[in-house]
């Protein structure tokens, strides 16, 4: 009876995101439609849904897993530029784009997840300070790697090179050359096939793949390996390999976020995708609460429109943003602060809202 209460609860909970996020669905359908969404609120939406995804992605390294990765643009590095190319060379072939959108975000996760996988094996038997920097390490080889890479092809086939002088040394057939990766210019010709009806659709199916996961059997092994590694290996948990899985999952669903932004814009550099890029991210989980799926999407949204919306302040608005993140997070960890908080608005509890990070219990929302 306590299991079938626990699992009732855990339930409602992962009801009550879904509903937040449908509820915000349909807010920007009526609103768009409807023709009072600026040409701001529009520009955002797929940003917010790329954001939202990397966010509740990378929650299940550092939440649910327990580990501090700050490599998470890289995998996003990779799913972006892959599905990219994948798009623009099948464009002729795959003239629908039903079909040639979906075979991108697979194309692009399965990369990012491979990626994650040769990375994975070495840098999870370390731990806390070492995994972070090593992680950051791979997302800055990641960012310079592809900043130097050129794909081209021609009637002679596929060209590929590293670095500007080998690329020039190739000789083309200049009336069929094309260029997918043109090195530190990066891509210029991506479809542009997203929109936000896609990026709900994906943060869907990203929570319901990551929460699902985290309330099976392999979820419960993974947060016993956050408790208490020594405890979950002495009962027979292979570290090793709930750890990769976590972390793979992770890294798919940060290529299928690179993909929706890679095929929102008109040009993709590599250089977007740097360790601000990663620490960002992180900034996501850790304002939104450490295991909070929930506060994750409420704290993505939040981070990503402030700084469009303090846009007016011209050149206080990042000073106005970091103000109001040490704010929140003194608010969220601070329990007299949470009583006033109570008081002035008629009940609303801001740390329930966004699942501090200093929350002792690390529940998933």
């Amino acid at each position: 009876m306590k299991n079938l209460n626990n699992m009732n609860k855990s339930t409602k909970k992962n009801m009550v995101t879904y509903g937040i996020v449908l509820a915000m669905f349909i807010f920007c359908v009526v609103y768009t439609t409807t023709g009072m969404a600026s040409h701001l609120f529009r520009g955002l939406l797929v940003p917010v849904c790329v954001n939202v995804i990397l966010a509740i992605s990378l929650n299940l390294t550092v939440g649910i897993l327990g580990e501090l990765s700050l490599g998470h643009a890289g995998f996003m590095c990779v799913g972006a530029f892959v599905g990219s190319v994948f798009s623009m060379a099948a464009e002729e072939t795959i003239t629908s784009v039903w079909i040639r959108f979906p075979l991108a975000f697979l194309v692009g996760g399965a990369s990012a997840a491979v990626i994650g996988l040769l990375v994975g094996v070495p840098v999870l038997r370390l731990r806390g300070d070492y995994l972070a920097i090593v992680t950051l390490a791979f997302g800055e080889i990641i960012k310079n790697i592809v900043n130097n890479i050129y794909l081209a092809t021609d009637v002679n086939g596929i060209h590929f090179a590293i670095g500007v002088e080998s690329y020039n040394n190739i000789t083309f057939d200049a009336a069929t050359k094309r260029v997918y990766i043109n090195g530190a210019m990066g891509i210029t010709e991506t479809p542009n096939d997203s929109n936000y009806f896609v990026g709900f659709a994906l943060i869907f199916i990203t929570l319901i793949v990551i929460l699902n996961l985290v309330h099976s059997r392999t979820g419960r092994a993974i947060m016993a390996i956050r408790d208490n590694r020594i405890a979950a290996e002495s009962v027979g948990i292979n570290i090793t390999k709930y750890k990769l899985i976590a972390f793979v999952i992770s890294a798919f669903f940060a290529g299928v976020a690179g993909v929706l932004y890679g095929h929102n814009l008109s040009s993709l550099v590599a250089t977007k995708f740097d360790y601000n890029y990663s620490i960002l991210i992180l900034v996501f989980v850790v304002l939104g609460g450490i295991g909070s799926m929930r506060g994750s999407i409420i704290a993505a949204v939040i981070l990503t429109a402030l700084p469009e919306l303090l846009r007016g302040l011209s050149d206080y608005r990042m000073l106005m943003y970091a103000i109001i993140l040490i704010v929140m997070m003194l608010v969220n960890n601070n329990e007299t602060l949470q009583m006033y908080t109570q008081k002035w608005f008629g009940g609303l509890n801001i740390k329930k809202l966004f699942t501090a990070a200093g929350s002792k219990k690390k529940g998933v929302s």
